[in-house]
């Protein structure tokens, strides 16, 4: 892989390591810095002339500050003849703004979009976006991952003849029910109406869970407001145990402490997509590993090879 140049944000480095490694390429050094008047400048400290460049950068807190440490990256790159520039979005936090359901209200997730391919971005490779439609808000060819073979894969070591998956939401039942599939195991769903950022009820919980081990799978946690309320209903409706997963693990505040502490919480599974502190990590986690889906991703787009059939 002789032409391919991939760079690294400060936002998680530790993953782009982790995928380089399986890529067996360097990670080339990038020089952030910043001026007396606060604003940033990027060097990209290997050549780029003519290259297939891979800028790996999840947009995590600080997300404003990441995300203008990306685009000035793509600038970078772009003007220094760069072949094709493939922005790595292990986490695209704007994708939660992708609706009009208020007036004058933006979409921040559009905008980004237009953001990134306006500075140069040719491709994008993302990994769980918070809805399909956000996909089609970028003018460039976008490859698509999930994690729920990865998922999958860990929960296939316990006993399943019991089980039940269950969506907090309508909207990401559908993604529930491919995991399901893939587990072998019914699906079920809450009826959850948001109110605010950390407001939600819900008010049914769609299908039998009763005296059932759940897992409950969303495709990010980040307060934790959506699963605290939706384990309420679950015990009420006696289920046997409770495991949550998701694909990216925020756990803002002291969410994961809230969910750790959480009757009948057995595990909480995340990938590493974002960064999860050390001093927040509790015995109940477990961070399952997305660099080889990514490598392998970006093995295929470098190579002209189809990313679809990673899902076959």
């Amino acid at each position: 892989m002789r032409d391919i140049a991939v760079f690294s944000g400060t936002a998680h480095p530790d993953l782009a390591a982790e995928i380089c490694a399986h890529l067996g390429v360097p990670l080339h050094p990038v020089r952030v810095s910043r001026f007396a008047n606060d604003c940033l400048e990027v060097q990209l400290q290997a050549n780029c002339r003519e290259r297939d460049v891979f800028l790996i950068q999840p947009l995590v807190p600080p997300v404003q500050e990441h995300l203008v440490e990306l685009l000035l990256m793509i600038d970078a790159a772009r003007g220094a003849s760069a072949g094709r520039i493939t922005v790595v979005l292990p986490h695209y936090a704007y994708a939660r703004s992708d609706k009009k359901d208020a007036p004058r209200i933006s979409i921040g997730a559009r905008l980004v979009a237009d953001l990134l391919t306006s500075a140069g971005a040719d491709r994008v490779l993302a990994m769980t976006l918070h809805s399909p439609q956000v996909h089609g808000f970028f003018s460039v060819p976008v490859d698509h991952l999930h994690a729920l073979r990865e998922l999958a894969t860990h929960f296939r070591r316990y006993d399943l003849s019991n089980t039940v998956v269950v969506s907090p939401d309508l909207g990401n039942a559908k993604e529930a029910a491919a995991f399901a599939r893939l587990l072998g195991t019914p699906v079920a769903a809450g009826a959850k109406q948001r109110f605010s950022d950390d407001l939600v009820k819900i008010s049914a919980v769609i299908g039998d869970v009763a005296d059932r081990d759940v897992i409950v799978l969303d495709d990010e946690i980040a307060k934790g407001s959506t699963v605290v309320e939706l384990m309420e209903h679950l015990r009420g409706l006696k289920v046997r145990s409770i495991r949550l997963a998701c694909t990216h693990g925020l756990f803002s505040g002291d969410a994961l402490q809230r969910l750790s502490d959480q009757d009948g919480v057995l595990e909480i599974v995340c990938t590493n997509t974002v960064p999860i502190p050390a001093a927040k990590r509790v015995p109940k986690l477990q961070v399952l590993s997305v660099a080889p889906a990514l490598a392998e991703a970006t093995r295929r787009i470098h190579n002209g090879e189809s990313v679809s059939a990673l899902f076959a």
